[in-house]
């Protein structure tokens, strides 16, 4: 009776991602932030929101090309925030050339 106390059947954790450590957001949620970082960057503070974005993505995708397991918010949200950072260096650029806004 008393051979199985505290010890279970099974010799291996019930799951993985019970034994890793849970200091940090996992990557579906650093994909979803990434997603909403993106899109909101293409209206307000695209120079910031754009990088952040990219940022949560690649973190998101395992910071690798390789990985057979890609979520498409990480993909989306790197893809997202490249373009948007993109269009605001541009935008900067245009706005930083002499005599832009005037005729």
């Amino acid at each position: 009776m008393m051979a199985g106390f505290g010890h279970g059947t099974r010799n291996y954790p019930r799951s993985r991602s019970r034994t890793r450590s849970r200091s940090g957001p996992d990557s579906a949620t650093l994909g979803i932030i990434g997603v909403i970082c993106a899109v909101a960057g293409f209206f307000v503070l695209g120079i910031i929101l754009g990088p952040v974005a990219v940022v949560c993505g690649w973190l998101a995708m395992g910071r690798s090309w390789s990985g057979g397991s890609r979520s498409i918010p990480a993909l989306v949200a790197l893809v997202l925030g490249a373009i948007d950072t993109l269009l605001a260096i541009i935008w900067l650029a245009g706005a930083a050339t002499p005599g832009s806004g005037l005729f």
